[in-house]
């Protein structure tokens, strides 16, 4: 979707956008905004990531598995706050290659079809894992969550070592503001 939106962001930047690509004040603006979007989207993924890891895992699995509902660190405030990461990505590409038509119409396309796959695909495979406990924790907690307190929680930097940390000495170590 990524390749196929920067090629399809350039051909309509050369109908609709004729002279931009020639405007190197817009592309370092755009290249440092693509830099700091790209940063956001390691940082939370990484960061829920590791939460996952550290709440979503009892026993021996394989990495990236779950077989418990996480409802603790940034999970207390949203359900997919690992997308809402994700959904900057391609706002992130779009900026870094300088396209305005990627900016303005392909990347929130490529987003609202992230938007609607949680829904017709993620949430009732979540269903089907974890069932009358999911659907009681999707009855209190957002899909996102855009409050000071959720985007700090989002944004710390959790330990690489937070999963292991909290299983080993049984505290839950979690670093606030």
């Amino acid at each position: 979707m990524i390749f196929g939106g920067g090629v399809l962001g350039y051909y309509f930047d050369r109908l609709i956008f004729k002279n931009i690509h020639s405007n190197i004040i817009f592309h370092v603006v755009c290249l440092l905004i693509g830099i700091l979007l790209l940063f956001l989207v390691i940082r939370i993924s990484k960061n829920t990531g590791r939460t996952l890891a550290k709440y979503g895992r009892k026993g021996d699995l394989k990495r990236m598995q779950t077989n418990v509902l996480a409802k603790q660190g940034i999970y207390k405030y949203m359900r997919h706050p690992m997308h809402l990461g994700l959904f900057l990505f391609p706002l992130g590409i779009a900026f870094l290659i300088g396209s305005p038509s990627f900016i303005l119409f392909i990347a929130p396309i490529e987003i609202i079809f992230m938007l609607i796959m949680i829904k017709l695909v993620e949430e009732p495979g979540v269903i089907k894992k974890f069932g009358d406990e999911y659907i009681n924790y999707k009855k209190q907690v957002p899909w996102f969550c855009f409050k000071i307190k959720c985007l700090k929680e989002l944004l710390i930097k959790v330990p690489k070592k937070y999963a292991e940390h909290s299983q080993s000495t049984g505290t839950d170590y979690l670093p606030h503001f």
